[in-house]
This record gives C-alpha cells, sequence and structure tokens, in this order.
C-alpha cells in the first residue's frame, strides 16, 4: 500500500494542504514550480486584470500541450500500425514465394 504524504503546495500565492501518494510529491511539487513560472511569464507579457485570468490562461496552455502530446502519440501509432502492415505483406509475400 502506498504511503499517504501531507505536503503544502503553493499556487498563486495561495497554499493548498494536499494529503498524496509518496510517489506523487515530486510530480505535484514540479507541477506547482511550473505554474508559477508560467504565471510570472504571463503577467510580465500580457495586460492581465487579475490572477483568476493568469491562472486560466496557464490551465489553457497546460491542457493544450496535454492535447497535441495525446494527438502526436494518436498520429504516430497510427504511423507505426501502417509500417507494420507493410511489412506484414513483404513477410507474407515472401513466404508465400
Amino acid at each position: 500500500m502506498d504511503e499517504k504524504l501531507k505536503i503544502k503546495i503553493s499556487i498563486a500565492d495561495r497554499v493548498y494542504p494536499l494529503t498524496v501518494d509518496l510517489s506523487q510529491e515530486e510530480g505535484l511539487r514540479s507541477a506547482s514550480k511550473k505554474i508559477d513560472v508560467m504565471m510570472k511569464q504571463f503577467e510580465e507579457n500580457y495586460a492581465v486584470r487579475d490572477k483568476q485570468d493568469v491562472l486560466a490562461m496557464c490551465a489553457l496552455q497546460f491542457a493544450s500541450q496535454s492535447e497535441q502530446k495525446q494527438i502526436d502519440n494518436s498520429i504516430n501509432g497510427e504511423e507505426t500500425i501502417e509500417r507494420i502492415k507493410k511489412i506484414n505483406a513483404l513477410l507474407d509475400q515472401y513466404l508465400d514465394n
């Protein structure tokens, strides 16, 4: 059974207490840091009214990155399947001769 750990994550100057699996801690802390870095970049580069807008822009950025990775993986998966089909066809031809 995974050991539970109580941690505090800071995002946008707010602290969020969480109880997580020990294996999740590093990922959550890393994500928190990435969010803060991205927020600073948005605040420096765009006219932003409040933290809510910056957080929404961060959420959109992370979600679009995740979606693009899934699309890229899907395309790569389809290409791999097509290559395997071609190899199978070549093997069938070779074995039939």
